[in-house]
């Protein structure tokens, strides 16, 4: 059946004696598409083709004007077929958790005609693509349009798919028979209406850019795996995994609110072990309300293990390992070794430098494809910028594939605990008396070994107790002698009783007596000074004095004993406390330790203070303090800070007693200049106090206030043990200024910490 344009356009050609393939060749228009508009099958072509066809026909302007108005009738008659083939799927009622993507969704989709949803596996794309399609439902008048692309398998869908049946829902019957023309019907019927198009489960940027048509007030929706870097002028936005209460909730909707209620704890627990990603969740909860006889304790044992975690995260045709091996296939070679490989790293976060030793290649290579996974949904950018991290789930799907395809991976492995170890071993030589602040290794320097041992925490310790597990004690006896020192100002005193205990038992296992004693004595002064536990750590005083005598090794009894006078001072026992800081003194002279004696007399100063002979002690310390100013010690630069800085505390505490204000803020703030230049953050916990304190005392309290914020602050982020104190003055401070509700609350602060000491 012919329409009105079709007519006219035969009839202008035959006045002007063309054949179609004449019309063709001098308008650029196809054969094709010219017999399909005399046809009537292409009822309204764009108003380019048009022109085009008008130019070698010769027409009049009126002739024009008319054979344009028909084609515009023609485009005017298409509406869309009610019952389409491309509706959207049916709403999950059950959506969790996503209010705050809904707004940014409504909010974007205000502003760009093209929005991408990304993010891994499972993290739920298309249940929040077919919400916001039925919930922005009054925004399309035109119609609403979902495609699963299915752009995870071996054959994606071809934009021309699309394309078909986009201009079938929209009622073209007989659409032109070329590809491009399709193409500019498509674009050219969608531009003069408001539709949603969700294009779901795309597989890369060019399997969505012809589908890109938008018109005034249209939206094309993209869910993807990928972030689709490449296409320009869309908003994009991430899905990330739901909350923890989220997730509870989550469970609770599917496998019944009073059931997960009545197990906070366990379901807290699934949901933990489910990465809190909608889809493992979802499985979760299916399983429970399947199985009602399970508690949801039983299900948290199950889920525990993580060789079966995966097998466990499964309910009918659901799969968890299943939505992962999709994006794995998409894989090249290299990008696949990485992602297994990668598994091995023991900490939560890691750099290119470290995923480079893992796939043995070169930093920017491992960069790359470390962005590749990025891309893919893979991998996560971690929080610090050029760090990465895995989904807790996509860990132990790496870990599978890993075990699956590389069997012998344990050489992967020692290699890249061997590197963690080494740079922790070579990054601690940058700490004690004997450091050098100049480059060894990948460190270029005192401060880039102090960021690298905070930043890699987590590895280099996961190393550790992996070295540990499997007879590398040599090597883990090395990094527990190197970071003593650091671990002095540094670090969490959990950590150094961890790291201590596993030196005990690499010097045991490999029969050293000598080095049983100085891990012995380590793990002394960490539980005594860093978590301030003196009666445990004098408990321990025994087996280190026993370790030390049997080697001989005079140095570590002097240290044995300086151990005990810190912990029976701790404990309250002065007069003890003061004898064996001098039986230590006297045993660091015998071993010729000029540094061990002015340790033990600066221990001696503690006791002094204790004894409430406040001039004493700062005589004691300020004698100490000549000592370290005048190089008798030989200590290496960052040392001499670093101790100045823990003996002017020391001073400006027995100072306080003494009631000399003035003296105790200089002396606070020449501590605080030396242990800001040593990166000492405990002594500039302490210094910052003891500023704050005297200026208290000498009537600047705003000054005051600035301080003791600041002095808490760090304390939170360091150790504890001064905090109720700095909350006490800060509470009088807030109180003297006028600000009653404030120091209520460093009072309550500080009731708990005393509290929680207890």
């Amino acid at each position: 059946m012919g329409t009105r344009f079709g007519d006219l356009l035969r009839g202008h050609r035959r006045r002007a004696k063309l054949t179609q393939e004449e019309l063709a060749a001098g308008s650029g228009v196809s054969i094709r598409a010219i017999s399909d508009m005399e046809r009537g099958r292409a009822r309204g072509p764009q108003r380019r083709t048009v022109e085009a066809l008008a130019g070698v026909l010769a027409l009049t302007p009126e002739e024009l004007h008319a054979l344009a108005s028909a084609a515009k009738e023609g485009r005017a008659r298409r509406q869309p077929v009610v019952g389409t083939p491309c509706a959207l799927p049916p709403d999950v009622t059950d959506l969790t958790g996503r209010e705050p993507a809904l707004r940014a969704l409504a909010e974007a989709a205000g502003t760009t005609p093209v929005i991408v949803v990304h993010g891994p596996p499972g993290a739920g794309k298309t249940s929040l693509a077919v919400r916001a399609g039925y919930r922005f439902a009054e925004r399309f008048p035109d119609g609403r349009f979902f495609f699963d692309l299915r752009g995870m398998d071996s054959r994606p869908v071809h934009p021309v798919e699309v394309v078909h049946r986009v201009l079938s829902a929209l009622g073209v019957e007989d659409p032109p028979a070329g590809e491009a023309e399709r193409s500019d019907l498509y674009r050219e019927l969608l531009r003069e209406r408001s539709t949603l198009i969700v294009l779901d489960n795309a597989a890369d940027e060019a399997q969505v850019r012809p589908l890109l048509a938008t018109g005034k007030g249209s939206l094309v929706l993209i869910t993807s795996r990928q972030v689709l870097g490449g296409l320009a002028a869309v908003a994009r936005l991430g899905l990330d995994v739901l909350g923890p209460a989220e997730s509870v909730e989550l469970l609770g909707v599917i496998a019944g609110p009073d059931r997960v209620a009545a197990e906070r704890e366990a379901a807290r627990q699934v949901a933990a072990l489910c990465g809190h990603l909608p889809l493992a969740l979802r499985i979760a909860g299916n399983r429970l309300a399947g199985r009602p006889k399970w508690t949801v304790r039983y299900l948290a044992d199950k889920l525990a293990d993580e060789r079966r975690r995966l097998s466990a995260l499964t309910a009918g045709d659901l799969q968890v390992r299943t939505a992962f091996e999709m994006s794995y296939r998409q894989l090249g070679a290299k990008a696949a070794l990485l992602f297994r490989r990668l598994s091995l790293v023991p900490g939560a976060s890691w750099t290119p430098e470290l995923a480079a030793v893992a796939a043995d290649v070169d930093r920017f290579t491992a960069e790359d494809t470390l962005e590749e996974l990025v891309d893919m949904s893979l991998l996560d950018s971690a929080e610090t910028p050029g760090r990465y991290a895995f989904h807790d789930l996509l860990r132990v799907f790496a870990g599978e594939r890993l075990v699956d395809e590389e069997p012998d991976h344990e050489e992967v492995r020692r290699r890249l605990v061997g590197r963690l170890i080494g740079t922790a071993v070579t990054a601690a030589g940058f700490f004690g008396p004997d450091a050098r602040d100049t480059p060894a290794g990948s460190l270029r320097g005192r401060e880039d070994a102090d960021a690298w041992l905070t930043a890699e925490t987590s590895n280099w310790l996961g190393g550790l107790r992996w070295a540990a597990g499997h007879g590398m004690h040599r090597e883990v006896l090395d990094v527990a002698t190197a970071v003593h020192w650091y671990s002095d100002q540094r670090g969490r005193g959990e950590t150094w009783v961890e790291v201590f205990t596993a030196g005990v038992a690499a010097a045991r296992a490999l029969g050293s007596v000598r080095d049983e004693a100085v891990q012995l004595n380590f793990l002394t002064w960490t539980l005594c000074v860093l978590l301030r536990r003196p009666r445990e750590a004098l408990a321990l005083h025994g087996e280190a004095w026993s370790a030390a005598t049997a080697s001989g090794d005079v140095k570590e009894q002097a240290w044995a004993m300086h151990y005990r006078a810190a912990s029976e001072l701790r404990s309250g026992d002065l007069a003890s406390a003061k004898e064996s800081a001098g039986r230590a003194q006297a045993l660091f002279r015998r071993a010729g330790y000029v540094l061990g004696e002015q340790i033990s007399l600066s221990c001696l100063g503690l006791v002094l203070h204790g004894l409430r002979q406040y001039d004493e002690a700062v005589e004691v310390h300020r004698r100490l303090l000549a000592n370290v100013r005048s190089g008798v010690l030989e200590l290496a630069p960052v040392m001499a800070e670093e101790m100045q800085a823990s003996l002017l505390v020391r001073t400006a505490d027995s100072l306080a007693e003494l009631g000399r204000w003035s003296e105790v803020f200089e002396a606070a703030t020449e501590a605080l200049r030396h242990s800001v230049a040593a990166t000492a953050p405990s002594s500039t916990c302490d210094s910052r106090h003891l500023r704050g304190l005297a200026l208290c005392r000498l009537g600047d309290l705003v000054q005051a206030r600035a301080e003791l914020v600041e002095a808490a602050e760090l304390l939170v982020e360091h150790r504890h043990h001064r905090l109720a104190s700095v909350l006490d003055v800060l509470a009088e401070v807030h109180g003297d200024l006028g600000d009653p509700d404030a120091a209520g609350e460093c009072r309550s602060r500080a009731a708990e910490l005393r509290s929680a000491d207890r």
